[in-house]
């Protein structure tokens, strides 16, 4: 027999070196919807994109990227 079953989503955020993995606040909501809300508790954030969806250990994964360049 086949079972199905949703994979949990995982949303990763680099800054200043680190990764940042945040948990999904809901499921229903788009990706977008998610960069938003946390966008509130990471200001980078607002400037950020996302990048497109790989699976990893058994849960989805996306990423935010920067797209702010450093200066100098």
């Amino acid at each position: 027999m086949l079972l199905a079953t949703q994979l949990q989503r995982v949303f990763i955020l680099k800054d200043k070196g680190q990764e940042i993995r945040l948990a999904d606040p809901e499921p229903k909501w788009s990706a977008e919807a998610v960069l938003n809300f946390y966008a509130g508790t990471y200001p980078i954030l607002t400037t950020a994109k996302i990048s497109a969806p790989a699976i990893r250990d058994d849960a989805v994964e996306y990423r935010f990227e920067s797209v702010m360049g450093t200066k100098g």
